[in-house]
């Protein structure tokens, strides 16, 4: 992008493009351990709570079945996670990282931290609170509007996995 936005651009524009870069950035870091942007974001909530089954796995990702099963698939091939049933419930398969799944923490989070340095690059640290503590606000205000929306009968169309 070589013309950066002006300042009075829309709020939701501005954040949309943030969004679309980061995601951009650390696909690109992804790429260098043949990782895609859909399968880090199960290593991440993996990494955080093992054994989680495949529909807790696509509801913290904001994501659908059918694309949470397409990540899980591919990552059980490449030798990432095991599927397995536990609990004697023989429908509900939970996804469990493989030794290879747990070391390559050690090489993909130093690539999320070093996407996020480039973002920030000339942001104080009181401009990086700020922001942070603007946009958590943001996303509090949006959940609870559409929220009130349901309350009052309006159909809130599905937008999961639409960024991946």
């Amino acid at each position: 992008m070589n013309d950066l936005p002006e300042a009075d651009e829309r709020l939701a524009r501005l954040v949309r493009l943030a969004a679309r870069g980061f995601n951009r950035s650390l696909q690109m870091r992804l790429a260098t351990q043949n990782v895609t942007f859909g399968q880090w974001i199960f290593f991440r909530i993996l990494w955080q709570e093992d054994g989680l089954s495949q529909r807790e796995l696509s509801d913290r990702a904001h994501l659908t079945e059918p694309t949470a099963h397409s990540a899980l698939t591919k990552m059980e091939e490449l030798g990432y996670i095991v599927r397995r049933n536990i609990e004697g419930n023989r429908r509900r398969q939970h996804a469990f990282l493989t030794e290879r799944g747990w070391q390559l923490r050690g090489l993909l989070e130093p690539l999320a931290i070093e996407a996020n340095e480039v973002a920030v690059e000339g942001l104080t640290k009181d401009e990086q609170i700020i922001l942070k503590r603007g946009l958590a606000k943001m996303i509090r205000n949006l959940e609870q509007d559409e929220k009130d929306a349901v309350r009052r009968g309006i159909r809130v169309p599905p937008t999961k996995g639409m960024s991946v």
